[in-house]
């Protein structure tokens, strides 16, 4: 309970507050925590943020919640220190290559960067958590730790990947998705473009060891139906790991982010999860108050509807997403029809068991054995080794054995 872990603190006003990971979530963590008054050092394994990145767009999504996400962080006192594009309308393509318009009046998501670049995401957070006097401390691979802390090591495990480029073009500015397994198995296939820069990639649930043919085939998906050109493309990949923990609590440590298991099951936006965690860690610390029931009551309903979805959708494939953009998000009221998915109802809250019970299997990539597999996890997880602590739950965590480098 987070009660124990506050009590160890030798002054709840003053103390030292450790946060290991410089990602959106332990930044996040540390901005709050900072603008409350707590001296806070963060300690990063890399040499820098968005270590992970390349420069590739992604999208803060503005539907898991009717509160805009801007409004939300700036309510925390989290300034957008960093560059950003309102989308109210993309294009989306079923797996027959019909056409759909998915907008809203209201902002679907805001376009950002990810990387160490000036103008990302991961460099606006890192220069506003410094600005406030918290101290970074790149280069520092923590082995154990002392007295509270707040764990935002990233994800431990792959259940899904993202592969493609990133490039230049001379495109006009456009979001496009494409719902089809021949390009991406149990996921989907997304292009996003603005101010003459690129991103392209398949995110897929399963098959990694594919990962380059389904990359192939999202490419020229695009340039057959929407002109996709490319310039001083570069290859780039990442990967979410997905589980729902009890507590989010290991020892006197907070769990927060992926490291928590914090994610999105249904479509991997998880940088909003992830930012929302960062935040009730510290509030949970200057309020005194206790975490697990913070994430529970903010985040649980979430990730409890995004799981049953995710079953849902594995179960009816890509007839099942045909359906969703012809009679759910047409219109010009996309964002509530995304509220409605997104919010815990009867129906996901009766699925949600069995969901539960098929959900490790349903994830679980059976194809990436490690062996002569160039996926982006097999690439990067040795890499990615971080802190050496047990999960906050090994019982959940025990379906990914076979993705864990040992």
């Amino acid at each position: 309970m987070l009660a124990k872990a506050v009590s160890l603190l030798p002054d709840a006003n003053k103390a030292d507050i450790t946060i290991v990971g410089a990602g959106p979530a332990g930044l996040a963590c540390a901005i709050v925590l900072a603008r409350a008054g707590y001296r806070v050092i963060v300690r990063e394994q890399r040499d820098g943020v968005g270590g992970r990145f390349h420069g590739d767009f992604q999208g803060l999504e503005n539907w898991s919640s009717r509160q805009d996400i801007l409004q939300e962080l700036a309510d925390r006192g989290i300034e957008t220190s960093f560059d950003f594009h309102t989308v109210y309308r993309a294009v989306a393509f079923d797996a027959w290559g019909a056409r759909y318009e998915v907008e809203d009046r209201n902002p679907l998501y805001y376009l950002v960067r990810r990387g160490a670049a000036h103008g990302t995401l991961d460099h606006g957070l890192l220069q506003q958590a410094e600005a406030l006097g918290v101290e970074v401390r790149f280069g520092d691979r923590v082995k154990t730790i002392d007295g509270a802390a707040v764990l935002a090591g990233g994800p431990r495990t792959a259940d899904a990947i993202a592969a493609g480029y990133v490039f230049e073009t001379d495109m006009p500015d456009g979001d496009w998705v494409c719902f089809d397994s021949k390009l991406a198995p149990l996921g989907y296939s997304y292009l996003l473009v603005h101010g003459g820069r690129g991103t392209v990639a398949s995110c897929m649930f399963t098959g990694f060891k594919r990962q380059a043919e389904y990359v192939a085939r999202t490419v020229a998906a695009f340039r057959e139906r929407v002109g996709l050109t490319m310039r001083n493309e570069r290859r780039f990949g990442g990967y979410a790991s997905f589980h729902l923990p009890r507590t989010a609590v290991q020892g006197s440590h907070l769990l927060v982010g992926e490291h928590a298991g914090f994610q999105d099951a249904l479509a991997g936006f998880g940088m909003r999860y992830a930012l929302r965690s960062g935040i009730l860690a510290a509030q949970s610390i200057i309020e005194g108050v206790d975490y697990t029931a913070l994430w529970r009551r903010e985040m649980l309903p979430l990730l409890k509807t995004a799981i049953a979805n995710r079953f849902l959708f594995n179960s009816v494939g890509d007839r099942g997403w045909r359906w969703v953009l012809a009679h759910w998000l047409q219109g010009t009221d996309a964002r509530l029809a995304l509220i409605r998915l997104y919010g815990a109802s009867s129906w996901t809250r009766l699925l949600f068991p069995i969901a539960r019970w098929r959900y490790r299997a349903q994830l679980d990539d059976k194809s990436c054995d490690h062996h002569e597999c160039a996926c982006v996890w097999c690439e990067c997880a040795a890499a990615e080794e971080q802190i050496p602590l047990e999960p906050a739950d090994p019982q959940l965590h025990g379906r990914h054995v076979s993705h864990a480098r040992t």
